[in-house]
């Protein structure tokens, strides 16, 4: 379960990354939306780390709030990128 969590964490930024390095808006878009994927992805393991009990519902609960806060940013570069598209 370790290894899953760092590797979909990790996923995250290298999706925004490889986005950041593409020439077309779309391109990166699509690339965010992985990235939201992942960002989602790791959220699960958490869950699921909290049903195993390595990690507290308390420690979930702050976790939430970091998901939370990092989805309302990559949304909001998302809507960034789509606008900058759509005035190309």
């Amino acid at each position: 379960m370790t290894d899953q969590l760092i590797r979909s964490s990790r996923s995250i930024t290298a999706n925004i990354a490889e986005g950041f390095g593409r020439f077309h808006y779309q391109e990166n878009i699509q690339f965010c939306r992985t990235a939201r994927g992942s960002l989602r992805e790791t959220l699960d393991h958490l869950i699921c780390a909290v049903d195993c009990n390595y990690i507290s519902d308390t420690e979930l609960a702050q976790l939430k709030l970091q998901y939370e806060q990092c989805l309302k940013l990559l949304n909001g570069y998302i809507s960034y990128l789509k606008k900058a598209k759509e005035h190309q």
